[in-house]
């Protein structure tokens, strides 16, 4: 059994948010909010959301577990303006999703959680540098290290308390500094590890530009990213494994 009525907006955000990593995910419908935890096909990203019951305008749930097309969900969403509510409802006896907004009735068919990739552990890692800074300061990082490469290195310097950015192209090399002053937040270990933009690119269409963003970094390990939404009532996490650099 599953019912609830959520903004347009809350529910787009929560589905932007994995479908730029996955195209289709289980979402568990727990007494106390949604979650979700998803693995790219190549284990590389990985996001793990939760929702929490506050966030709807009405919500009931008793612990179902669904697997959905993310993208054909977030496509009917998007036919909502964002002040719209739209009702959600679970019909388990023909096993299909209902959405009711502006006088609009859509029905999606489920798929079996069972055919969907399991869904990841997240590992406990000691990531010894974490960074708090602006979502609108890591779109530009990401925009210009991907004028000129298709990787690019994260890092701390630990003696002048700076979290800085290095992409190296054929021909081309952007290198970006923010240091105590610029940062809304500097623990500052040692860390350096190198990305795919081509993953950064898609998790950063995510991030809204005003929002306060939590990066976790280490020596050549996964980096982790980790910010609110929903007005707080919401959290999601992406990890992204490091491209080891060679000798």
């Amino acid at each position: 059994m599953f019912t609830a009525i959520v903004s347009a907006e809350t529910l787009r955000s929560t589905l932007d948010s994995v479908s730029v990593l996955v195209d289709e995910c289980k979402i568990h419908l727990d007494e106390d909010g949604l979650g979700i935890r998803a693995v790219d096909p190549a284990n590389v990203g990985m996001v793990d959301l939760d929702l929490d019951a506050s966030a709807f305008e009405a919500y009931e749930a008793d612990g179902e577990v669904i697997g959905i097309d993310i993208e054909r969900l977030d496509d009917l969403a998007g036919m909502a303006d964002s002040g719209t509510l739209i009702d959600l409802e679970l019909d388990e006896e023909v096993h299909k999703f209902r959405l009711r907004m502006d006088g609009l009735e859509a029905t999606m068919a489920l798929i079996d959680p069972n055919s969907i990739r399991e869904e990841p552990d997240i590992p406990d890692l000691d990531l010894p540098a974490t960074i708090v800074l602006e979502g609108r300061d890591l779109n530009r990082a990401i925009t210009a290290a991907d004028m000129v490469s298709d990787h690019v290195e994260f890092g701390v310097d630990v003696e002048r308390e700076v979290f800085y950015v290095d992409a190296r192209g054929d021909t081309d090399d952007i290198h970006l500094e923010l240091g105590r002053e610029e940062l809304i937040e500097l623990d500052a270990g040692e860390a350096s590890s190198l990305f795919s933009l081509d993953y950064l690119r898609d998790i950063n269409k995510a991030i809204p530009r005003d929002t306060e963003v939590q990066i976790r970094l280490g020596e050549e390990y996964p980096v982790k990213f980790t910010l609110p939404y929903a007005e707080g009532r919401g959290q999601v996490t992406y990890m992204l494994a490091p491209r080891i650099q060679s000798d």
